[in-house]
């Protein structure tokens, strides 16, 4: 609770405020008699409170990065303008100072799409958080405003989804060991086929040998859609494990398409990553 007292001329004033919010307002006036003063010490007042509902609106507390654990994470999706892709680098780069000056405590990962449809495309992401950590992100329209000066004049956004983690189907704790490479799967049913595909998956999950990451399209996509990540040191070891890449017979007849993209780790255009590339 913020208490703030304003004595002047006999006349005390108290203004005590909860939780951000004005709860009561107490006003004992000694002298019957309001003078000019005191109507201005009034407005002087109701300027500090205004002032402190505003701040409160603009900057929200953030969960603590501690109690940020969960299933949820964001994948994004961004298009360089065609000849622009060396400034848009140096702007996300730059983008990505702003969230180390604003002491984010999101880890954010960067790829560049090497083997697919969308080559070249950059998809960057974050995992393991909470829902109350998703209403939580560090100053949002600051964030927003640094994007369109440095990163949106030199790419398009293409893609910003939201995904649940699905551990009954994975082998890993959901957040993708930062290898030099990323098989990323896309995974499209047909409408009502989630739970048997699920059902397979899970029967299944016994036999991963390696690191494969199961998320479900929760917002932001075509539904039912999932993705499964599978982390890779470099192209070899993708290539090795691709006899193993396929999904169970049993939900081809769930499958409206697939699609297997190589993904190549960014380390400059990542954030918090710990440095275990060579």
């Amino acid at each position: 609770m913020l208490l703030l007292q304003v004595a002047a001329k006999g006349t005390r004033v108290a203004l005590a405020v909860h939780d951000a919010s004005v709860s009561r307002t107490d006003v004992s006036l000694s002298n019957t008699i309001v003078s000019s003063e005191r109507k201005d010490m009034k407005h002087g007042l109701s300027a500090i409170v205004g002032i402190g509902l505003l701040t409160t609106i603009a900057f929200p507390a953030l969960v603590s990065p501690k109690d940020d654990t969960g299933p949820y994470a964001r994948i994004a999706i961004l298009r360089p303008n065609d000849g622009d892709t060396v400034d848009f680098e140096a702007g996300y780069i730059r983008h990505l100072d702003w969230h180390r000056q604003a002491k984010d405590a999101w880890v954010w990962y960067g790829w560049t799409v090497t083997f697919g449809e969308r080559q070249r495309w950059f998809v960057y992401a974050s995992f393991g958080h909470s829902a109350e950590g998703l209403d939580s992100v560090v100053f949002p329209a600051e964030d927003e405003r640094d994007n369109i000066l440095n990163v949106t004049r030199h790419a398009q956004f293409l893609g910003n989804a939201l995904y649940k983690f699905l551990p009954e189907l994975s082998r890993g704790d959901g957040q993708p060991q930062p290898t030099a490479r990323l098989e990323l799967t896309t995974v499209d049913l047909t409408a009502g086929a989630e739970a048997d595909f699920e059902a397979v998956l899970c029967e299944e999950q016994v036999s991963l040998r390696t690191e494969t990451l199961w998320y479900r399209l929760v917002a932001g996509g075509t539904t039912p859609r999932y993705v499964r990540l599978r982390p890779q040191k470099n192209l070899s070891d993708v290539l090795t494990s691709a006899t193993g890449q396929g999904l169970p017979s049993k939900v081809n007849d769930l499958i409206s398409r697939t699609t297997v993209e190589i993904l190549t780790l960014r380390p400059t255009m990542s954030y918090g990553l710990a440095p275990t590339l060579p």
